[in-house]
């Protein structure tokens, strides 16, 4: 059975780069996979009977990727995990990827009637013996399960693991194919509240007079437009008719401003002026915002200022509304103070100061009081292993917005680091679920 590693967190810092990227935040195959075949190994042949009595070689199916999950009935982190296998299985089945059900159960009837539960249709084989007699937990080095292998089509072994997230991202970018998307990139300036900022608008294609969505991605603290989940996400929108502006706050980036300067409520003026501008294109016919960590917060305020009638959804990832408490409390991002008389500048990594205008805004910024004046559609992801902003901050959203949806992935840490593919996924097919009505 898998357990999810909760690390001590390290660096209380509200960027949308993963702290685990960042500072190596073990996860769980540093405990439970390193009996796991290594990548580059042949991956072991075995012959074993289906449910039905037909003998299976994995052999057979050389020329395609294979997946082999390692699980069994009795297992409640493998039944847990199976929606997600036969999701995935559901997925990627057409694009050349076969999944293998290896089960270490020894009592038939229980192996097949959870077959039949969760509707698993691709191969399951068994040696219905226990689990450490079988001849194929000893060649695969199967402590733990489940565990799950992603074979390549010469036969070698591409990657073992206990996440079938992590196996999930490893098969997207296999199978990814480049394809080039239909529509026109623009960068340009918009004047922001502290100077000119830096922006992409993504178009899709659009005949004369048709108009579009326009969603708004905010990066979250010391961020920028480029990051590659922002980039997903326009990617997805463009695929799917929805333009999208990513652009730099203040001292972030690309954008004029003083970092030392930024706070979060002239990042929301910044938003504003960004609102404004798509507004105003003729090709725009309503506006949406998606925003991670403290981007999340300014989108949160924004629609809340703004409200329903200006915003047509929202979407908030790892939303960073811990950093109230933090002010309050006298100790951000590491560094300790007196929260009634913050300093003027606290020393950041890379050189950058944060200014103690961010410190006193913070500590009496009424962020879900703003918020709570939206009433429209949105969207909340948090993952449960963010060390930096804890889920039940993204929950309390989700209690404050009735109209809200909440999704809550298992292990996910700050930056969606276990699976980014899949991030983009949720969020993308929300707003074109919304926009596209």
């Amino acid at each position: 059975m898998t357990f999810k590693k909760l690390s001590i967190a390290v660096l209380l810092v509200l960027c949308a780069t993963s702290v685990k990227a960042q500072f190596g935040m073990p996860d769980a195959d540093t405990k439970y996979a390193t009996a796991l075949l290594k990548p580059g190994t042949k991956a072991p042949d075995f012959k074993l009977k289906t449910a039905e009595g037909k003998t299976f070689k994995l052999s057979s199916l050389k020329g395609k990727y294979v997946v082999v999950d390692f699980w069994a009935s009795w297992c409640p982190d493998c039944r847990k995990d199976l929606p997600n296998v036969i999701r995935m299985n559901d997925e990627f089945k057409n694009k050349g990827v076969e999944f293998v059900g290896v089960s270490f159960d020894t009592d038939k009837a229980a192996w097949t009637k959870l077959m039949t539960k969760y509707g698993m249709t691709y191969t399951n084989v068994s040696e219905l013996k226990k689990w450490h007699d079988t001849e194929v937990s000893k060649a695969y080095g199967v402590n733990w399960i489940p565990s799950m292998y992603i074979i390549g089509k010469d036969g070698n072994v591409i990657l073992g693991s206990v996440l079938s997230d992590k196996v999930e991202k490893t098969l997207t970018e296999l199978t990814a194919v480049k394809k080039v998307i239909p529509g026109t990139t623009e960068k340009l300036t918009i004047n922001g509240s502290m100077g000119k900022l830096a922006a992409i608008i993504q178009k899709p294609v659009l005949v004369a007079g048709q108009r579009c969505p326009m969603v708004m991605i905010l990066h979250g603290f010391m961020g920028n437009k480029g990051g590659q989940l922002n980039e997903l996400i326009a990617d997805s929108l463009q695929k799917h008719g929805i333009a999208s502006i990513r652009f730099d706050f203040n001292g972030h980036g690309e954008s004029e401003g003083d970092f030392q300067k930024m706070t979060v409520l002239n990042e929301i003026e910044d938003a504003k002026k960004v609102y404004d501008y798509v507004a105003a294109l003729p090709y725009v016919n309503s506006v949406a915002v998606s925003g991670h960590s403290q981007g999340g917060v300014v989108a949160s305020m924004l629609a809340g200022e703004l409200g329903s009638d200006k915003l047509k959804a929202v979407v908030l990832m790892a939303p960073a509304a811990v950093l109230r408490e933090d002010a309050i409390k006298g100790n951000v991002f590491g560094k300790s103070f007196d929260p009634l008389d913050p300093p003027e500048a606290v020393d950041m990594f890379g050189g950058k100061k944060l200014g103690g205008d961010y410190i006193r805004t913070a500590f009496s910024l009424p962020i879900y009081e703003t918020a709570a004046k939206y009433d429209g559609p949105a969207l909340i992801v948090h993952g449960t292993g963010d060390r930096v902003v804890p889920y039940t901050y993204g929950e309390r959203y989700h209690q404050i917005w009735k109209n809200s949806e909440l999704q809550i992935l298992d292990g996910f840490d700050h930056g969606f680091s276990q699976n980014i593919y899949r991030a983009d996924a949720i969020v993308s097919n929300y707003l074109i679920k919304e926009l596209c009505k």
